[in-house]
């Protein structure tokens, strides 16, 4: 990468759209989706992965999953309501088509830490992780609220990600944990035992496609720890972003401060457009980042061309209007360094397409 984010603005808007240009080319490639059909066919489970905009949390890469098979709903500070009406619908109706297909869904509910210093840890809950757990907790009784707390079809479980082992944490029943930083490879045939101990209750369908997310996530585990003898592993603290995402499909963004990410789930967006703004602010003022500019970037993604693409347009330049609305009113000398994108994501092959302002 190169230390993007110490380039002039110009530079780093076109680095963000080549990296999305290589994640669609990816996503798109024939051993890319034979790997996606072979993997659902062998684990039927859909999974959901609720988590913060943090670019570090990046659950595929930690669990060895093929690109696509994992359902991101990520936001600021990690932090979701699903008393928020679009949130509830989105997940609702993601749910509704998984079942009608005669699938099971898990749904991990996951914060964020750092072991080796508190401040590498979640800023959206100023690194009180004890808060974090008691936030995914209350998601996780929002869920059983909606859809049943028998755990027969919906599975919400609660997912700790300690970033500087990338290390998964399953939080069970009883308030027992498993804690995967605490195994090897060569433990990876006792961790069935184990799950179905800390999980009696998740449908053996399941914890069957639950698994291969564990033993990826040891072999991944064990390839950060080389790196990190091998002094080739960086442990970011300092915050560096210089952009503003508001919308949906921003997978390719999994590179640490770059993005503040902002789901358009809350009925009051204002608010973390105001935190993120903030964040950038600070960035400039502090010399973390050049303050010659930041990148506004709205995107939504659409299923099928014609009236659902049409759609998506819309909300997405609704979104871009608002977000600009909202800096200019309330970060006025910042708003002027503002770079502004609008897109849409074709969410079947991953193509970013930029529209017209």
């Amino acid at each position: 990468m190169s230390d993007i984010n110490s380039k002039p603005i110009a530079e780093r808007i076109d680095w963000l759209f080549e990296l999305a240009r290589r994640h669609g080319e990816t996503f798109r490639s024939p051993e890319a989706w034979l790997a996606r059909e072979r993997y659902l066919a062998e684990h039927p489970t859909a999974i959901v992965v609720l988590k913060c905009m943090d670019g570090r949390i990046n659950i595929p890469v930690a669990t060895k999953t093929p690109t696509g098979i994992l359902m991101p709903f990520r936001n600021l500070g990690g932090m979701f309501d699903l008393g928020w009406p679009h949130l509830g619908e989105v997940l609702a109706h993601y749910v509704m088509r998984m079942t009608g297909a005669g699938r099971r869904v898990l749904v991990l509910i996951t914060y964020h830490w750092s072991k080796g210093n508190p401040l590498r840890g979640c800023a959206g809950f100023h690194y009180d992780t004890a808060a974090a757990i008691a936030h995914t907790s209350e998601i996780r009784r929002q869920i059983e609220h909606i859809f049943g707390s028998g755990h027969g079809t919906v599975y919400p479980l609660v997912c700790g990600f300690e970033t500087d082992d990338d290390a998964l944490v399953i939080h069970g029943s009883n308030n027992t944990v498993l804690d995967l930083a605490g195994f090897s490879t060569t433990d990876a045939t006792a961790l069935e035992l184990r799950l179905s101990t800390l999980l009696p209750d998740m449908p053996a369908q399941m914890r069957a496609d639950l698994l291969p997310l564990l033993y990826g996530n040891l072999e991944h585990i064990s390839q950060v720890r080389e790196q990190a003898q091998q002094n080739e592993r960086m442990l970011d603290v300092e915050h560096r972003e210089w952009m503003i995402c508001l919308g949906r499909g921003f997978d390719f963004l999994h590179t640490p401060d770059i993005a503040l990410i902002i789901g358009p789930y809350s009925p009051d967006l204002a608010d973390p457009l105001r935190k993120a703004a903030g964040i950038i602010e600070g960035n400039m003022k502090a010399g973390r980042i050049p303050d010659d500019g930041f990148l506004l970037l709205a995107s939504v993604p659409y299923d099928e061309i014609g009236v659902d693409r049409a759609r998506a347009e819309l909300k997405s330049r609704f979104l871009s209007h608002f977000a600009a609305g909202v800096l200019r009113d309330e970060f006025g000398a910042l708003a002027e360094k503002m770079s502004q994108r609008t897109a849409v994501l074709d969410w079947r092959s991953r193509s970013l397409e930029l529209l017209d302002d």
